[in-house]
């Protein structure tokens, strides 16, 4: 193929990199779209079931720490661009096996930045057309404080608008500035991967881009995460686990919106800049439970409140942050980008679309993540 360029997207298996890889091979069928994904627990070839044909999309079984394979693959296929999400993401996870973080967040980007250096800085043109965009978190940043309007246990309702739920926990948000503090091994080594980015354009002059994204959330996501968890508990009946009294705050951003904003920043964010990306959205989690449940019964024609009792609440995770909120303005002041659905309309697409693909989800929820999900949640 002879492509106006070649962009290497890492993950492309996964949650965002499934939506990512979707909207580049669709929009842009005059590039070449190399999806470079180690196909573990995250990683499922089921969610790019309607590319299998794409001739634009090749698709590699390989992991990023293997520095010489990730060096030759730019070689081979002359990549230009290189759009970073595989990550491990799960914060359980890395409290439990913090080494696996730090090796997939921490060296597997090296990897990809040394194999990046060596084939750009080579080439005659140099750096000039080049870009490395790595995807960060909003966990990075550690936390805010939370507060909560004067004579209410709760700003939230089931049926306010989500403009409503911006602010309503606080005035203190992220920004661009914000100095990391992060407190799990996932945070963390997300933390170190941004360093290592900037690092590179300072010490190298390598074209980067880092972006911090709050929850994502919508179809194809692994469901050890919070929303495809309960839609398919609340599906098969089994118990609803809450860390706490589901009292922490999420900012929460719909993954195609996302990949929209991953797709503007690719093409017209400027190099050495770092954006965040947000739903100004936020949300407690016992309050998005519920929206959950009431989503689903209805859509199940269950009786209202049918599935409460199934909420479970659970010891707490340690060094849990009580509340992140992301403040996108930079993005939409200077690249024009913004949300494109309310959140109701965002759960109510999300819920039907797991509904309608049950038989993904019981595949995805056998074997190896059943015993996961029962020693984390249920055999405590």
């Amino acid at each position: 193929m002879n492509a106006k360029r070649t962009i290497l997207i890492t993950g492309g298996a996964g949650f965002i990199g499934s939506h990512v890889v979707r909207l580049f091979v669709n929009k842009y069928p005059e590039y070449r779209i190399i999806n470079v994904d180690k196909l573990t627990y995250a990683g499922n070839l089921a969610n790019l079931e309607d590319l299998k044909d794409a001739p634009n999309h090749v698709f590699v079984k390989a992991d990023i720490c293997d520095y010489d394979r990730m060096k030759a693959l730019m070689e081979e296929y002359d990549v230009d661009g290189i759009i970073h999400l595989a990550a491990e993401s799960h914060v359980d996870r890395s409290i439990r096996d913090p080494f696996t973080f730090a090796r997939t967040n921490v060296m597997g980007t090296l990897s990809l930045l040394q194999a990046a250096r060596l084939c750009w800085e080579v080439r005659p043109e140099g750096y000039e057309g080049k870009r490395f965009y790595h995807i960060s978190t909003d966990e990075v940043y550690g936390a805010l404080e939370l507060t909560c309007p004067e004579g209410m246990d709760s700003p939230f309702t089931t049926t306010a608008s989500s403009a409503e739920h911006h602010h309503a926990y606080g005035e203190d948000f992220f920004l661009e500035s914000t100095k990391y503090d992060p407190h799990s091994p996932y945070s963390a080594s997300k933390a170190s991967s941004d360093h290592f980015v900037r690092a590179y354009h300072d010490t190298y002059g390598m074209p980067t881009i880092v972006t911090n994204c709050s929850n994502n959330y919508g179809p194809y996501q692994f469901p050890e995460k919070l929303i495809p968890l309960f839609i398919n508990n609340i599906r098969q009946g089994k118990p609803l686990p809450v860390y706490g009294k589901g009292e922490n705050v999420r900012d929460w951003l719909y993954v195609e919106d996302h990949a929209r904003a991953i797709d503007l920043i690719f093409h017209q964010g400027k190099v050495a800049e770092t954006y965040n990306i947000g739903g100004f959205n936020e949300w407690k989690n016992i309050d998005i439970i519920k929206v959950i449940i009431a989503t689903v019964d209805r859509l199940l024609g269950n009786p209202e409140g049918h599935s409460l009792p199934l909420i479970t609440y659970i010891t707490d995770r340690a060094g849990h942050d009580l509340r992140y909120a992301i403040d996108s303005r930079k993005l939409q002041a200077e690249l024009g980008w913004e949300p494109s659905l309310q959140f109701e309309e965002g759960i109510e697409k999300t819920v039907l679309w797991y509904l309608d693909h049950q038989d993904w989800m019981d595949h995805i929820t056998s074997g190896e993540y059943v015993k996961y999900y029962e020693e984390m949640y249920i055999n405590r």
